[in-house]
């Protein structure tokens, strides 16, 4: 989450609420030039890709997302561990990062 949240606030999104409960969607609610947006983030261990999601959540998202004339955003962002992909991350230990960017969903 704080990789997306860094990149939305450096393109001038205004946060209007942050989840970071787990299984609680969506992780932010912005609003940028009076528009207003639903991001959902995932962490992605390797060898998953990031850029795939479940469409069902997505779609759900989607409409409740509509409810508030809001766009529907997936960040996916994969993280692994840079010395030998099958270790899991360790805190204070840098990591590799795949993150492609925010990927709306229409």
């Amino acid at each position: 989450m704080n990789i997306v949240g860094k990149e939305l606030e450096q393109d001038g999104f205004e946060f209007l609420a942050v989840n970071s409960k787990l299984k609680k969607d969506p992780q932010f609610v912005c609003v940028k030039e009076r528009v207003k947006y639903f991001i959902v983030v995932r962490a992605v261990g390797f060898p998953h890709d990031p850029e795939t999601y479940d469409m069902s959540l997505m779609q759900k998202m989607k409409r409740h997302a509509e409810k508030f004339e809001a766009r529907t955003f997936y960040a996916g962002v994969g993280l692994v561990n840079p010395i030998n992909h099958e270790l899991p991350l360790e805190k204070d230990v840098k990591y590799l990062l795949n993150y492609g960017g925010l990927k709306e969903i229409l």
